[in-house]
């Protein structure tokens, strides 16, 4: 009798383990809708994406929606019933091919905290933008975390704006236009909603959390300020860029610095980044053994020019470089009048290195420009102020530079320490990141170990790289995970695992010493080289540093417009 008793009761907890496992996130009550009149938004806070969030703090979304895309009966007590207005229009859309658009503002990786009041999108409103804002764990809870809570909340999207035809039950906006974009961190983040959709390294994670099962989380495209990602090799590609401009190192640290840059270049040569013409690019030992030649490099060096090149044929003299840049680093995200990461809304509008808790240290080039320049030329002899390597063509307006590290030594020095995202001390914020949720920092760079074994420094590597999260995860999968190239790149495994967004904006500031050159830079060969990509519109802003870079205007419209053309033009949805 017992042991029938036991047979019964394990039967039932295994059903109830398939039933929890199957459980989804209830839908949408469309009776329940409230309304902005000044910004003519209808709009719905607190909605769980998930049948078991693990911190309501974080795993809800809100909803904005055009005014004109739903008709609302009113309820009495401040809340409307709101059915599809199938003849509303916003912006040149309808609801029913409406893009909706998902801000990722997670400075540093940090948490994205749900909104628990009204918050003014009018400019995406008035563009006929559905936009949703959800919240989603941090760095603090460990990667991937941060990006399965994204994952999640399209998925419920994607599954409410198709559930039903009834105009009643369903969400506005199309599924097959769905725009992330974010700065920073969550340029970062932004890049992998682009980067790894539908990946199932993913799916245990997701289905821990209760996401809605059977529904593509893929995206149709990704814009992206400033992304730092590709931490895989970002610390050995920070020593091949930035690592000349160090000074005061001790004889061990430059030793460090030195096989860091020297293991980048061989990830380089056996990386196969290609470019736009489909041409393998590789890197050569240089005359001062330091891998400083070669088509890589040459490459690399170009878009630097080509930055420049921009800035001169955008720039009208007289120029004033404080209020330019100024003007041009403006937060985008901020000004929509949403919460920082775990701030406040005064904290949102605050430079980014004010908000994202990453360690920089001060750092100044051997150039430092401010007040106005009266004409270009006057410009480059500034650029030249402390040795000439800018050579400069007054009747075609266009210069060329010296090489990669003269650019360095005047305008990006280094800003961070030897292991710039896997701090020796696991202080930085990418070590929490890849920690596993206790809030304490781990180490993650298994070349950095390999080069630190024998040191003083190799036993908290070699223990950090050997834990793993409450799924029982891996470090280095957790880091692939988060790494865009990937499942860009034909020479790594998840290459092809993933549905990739056919249309992506990047845009960096040139001058920021928060990450090498190479990160942006490599994302977008490797995007222009993927099937699945049509566009990449990329640039490298000259003249500013880690903010909301565009060369010209503001983001907000840069974005909107972005968006716009990618659907006039026919962006094709994700393969799903």
């Amino acid at each position: 009798m017992s042991c029938r008793i036991s047979w019964i009761a394990a039967l039932l907890c295994l059903t109830a383990l398939n039933a929890a496992a199957r459980a989804e996130p209830a839908g949408i009550d469309m009776t329940r809708w409230r309304y902005n009149a000044e910004d003519n938004v209808y709009y719905q806070l607190g909605i769980p994406y998930c049948e078991r969030p693990v911190d309501l703090n974080y795993q809800t979304l809100a909803l904005f929606v055009p005014g004109s895309y739903l008709k609302g009966s009113p309820n009495g007590d401040g809340t409307y019933r709101c059915v599809i207005d199938e003849k509303g229009s916003a912006g040149g859309y309808r609801a029913e091919n409406a893009p909706i658009v998902v801000p990722v503002e997670t400075p540093g990786y940090m948490a994205m905290p749900a909104l628990t009041d009204y918050a003014s999108v009018k400019a995406y409103a008035d563009a006929g933008f559905v936009l949703v804002y959800a919240g989603c764990r941090g760095r603090a809870h460990g990667a991937p975390l941060g990006v399965v809570d994204l994952k999640a909340a399209v998925r419920f999207v994607r599954r409410e704006a198709e559930r039903s035809k009834d105009s009643a039950e369903r969400l506005p906006g199309s599924v097959d236009r769905i725009f992330t974009f974010g700065m920073s961190g969550g340029g970062a983040q932004s890049v992998l909603m682009g980067a790894a959709g539908d990946s199932p390294l993913y799916a245990p994670y997701l289905t821990a959390i209760g996401a809605v099962q059977g529904v593509s989380d893929a995206v149709a495209g990704a814009m992206c300020w400033c992304p730092i990602t590709n931490l895989d090799w970002a610390n050995e590609a920070y020593e091949w860029n930035l690592g000349v401009s160090r000074t005061g190192l001790s004889a061990e640290m430059r030793e460090l610095s030195g096989k860091m840059a020297e293991s980048y270049a061989a990830y380089v040569n056996a990386a196969g980044f290609k470019d736009s013409r489909g041409n393998v690019l590789t890197l050569e030992q240089s005359p001062d053994r330091r891998w400083q030649s070669g088509s890589y490099y040459d490459m690399i060096k170009a878009e630097v020019e080509t930055s420049l090149n921009h800035f001169l044929a955008d720039t009208p003299f007289p120029y004033d470089a404080g209020a330019a840049a100024r003007q041009r680093g403006m937060s985008v995200i901020g000004r929509l009048d949403l919460p920082a990461a775990g701030g406040s809304r005064a904290e949102a509008s605050g430079a980014i290195e004010e908000r994202d808790h990453v360690v920089r240290r001060s750092a100044a080039g051997s150039v430092t420009l401010s007040g106005v320049y009266r004409t270009a030329q006057d410009y480059i002899d500034a650029l030249n102020a402390a040795g000439t390597w800018v050579s400069y063509d007054a009747a075609a307006n266009t210069a060329t530079i010296s090489g990669l590290d003269d650019f360095v030594k005047a305008l990006k020095p280094a800003a961070k320490a030897v292991g710039a995202f896997d701090d020796l001390g696991a202080s930085q914020g990418e070590n929490m990141l890849f920690g596993v949720g206790d809030g304490q920092g781990a180490h993650f760079d298994a070349h950095m170990a390999e080069l630190l074994d024998g040191t003083e420094y190799g036993p908290a590597f070699a223990a950090d790289l050997a834990k793993t999260d409450a799924l029982g995860v891996g470090v280095q999968q957790r880091l692939d995970m988060y790494t865009p190239l990937y499942y860009l790149l034909e020479s790594s495994a998840g290459f092809r695992t993933s549905n990739v967004a056919s249309c992506w904006r990047i845009r960096t500031g040139i001058e920021q010493g928060d990450t090498a050159l190479n990160t942006e830079i490599n994302l977008a060969r490797a995007l222009e080289n993927c099937e699945r990509v049509r566009s990449v519109d990329f640039a490298m802003v000259w003249g500013l540093k880690h903010v909301e870079a565009e060369r010209r205007g503001s983001g907000t419209e840069n974005f909107i417009q972005w968006v716009n053309a990618c659907l006039a033009e026919g962006a094709a949805p994700p393969a799903r």
